[in-house]
């Protein structure tokens, strides 16, 4: 049986692995190596993701089977001081892709969001990532285009997507 768990501090090594396992088939069509090696740094490292928890507010769960921890997802409640929650990151483990799990993670999350007062759930996806397509599966619909600079000339190209309810 899946269960949603909190992470803590603690488990920053858990998500660092996650990310190092899934970033590199997630985005390696798709991005140069050196870039998404400067991003799992950068987005990964104990100080950036503690950072994101302690002063921005995201809130960082785990997908367990038993003790194996199957993936990882922040999220943030009263993004942009709206009645959205917005999906940080979202990663499954790719040998158990396909299984249910990314939903019930996501389901979760909307739970969540719902019990917070928030009327929509909000995300960005690379607008060249097959994840795209789980998304709209699952309601999101896409309401924009945004490209965001990263150090080095590095960009993010995404589509920004919405699932109201």
């Amino acid at each position: 049986m899946i269960t949603i768990v909190s992470a803590t501090a603690n488990d920053y090594q858990t998500i660092r692995d996650i990310a190092h396992q899934t970033w590199p088939i997630a985005y390696g069509e798709i991005l140069p190596k050196v870039q998404l090696d400067y991003m799992l740094g950068a987005f990964y490292n104990d100080e950036a993701l503690k950072d994101s928890v302690v002063n921005i507010g995201h809130r960082f769960v785990l997908a367990k089977e038993g003790e194996l921890t199957l993936g990882f997802a922040s999220y943030e409640h009263h993004y942009n001081q709206k009645p959205q929650t917005k999906i940080h990151k979202i990663y499954i483990l790719p040998e158990i892709q396909g299984k249910g799990i990314g939903k019930t993670v996501i389901d979760f999350i909307e739970n969540l969001a719902k019990e917070n007062h928030s009327t929509t759930l909000t995300l960005n996806v690379n607008r060249s990532n097959k994840a795209l397509h789980f998304y709209q599966k699952l309601g999101f619909q896409i309401v924009g285009e945004v490209d965001i600079e990263l150090d080095h000339g590095y960009l993010m190209e995404d589509y920004v997507m919405e699932k109201p309810f």
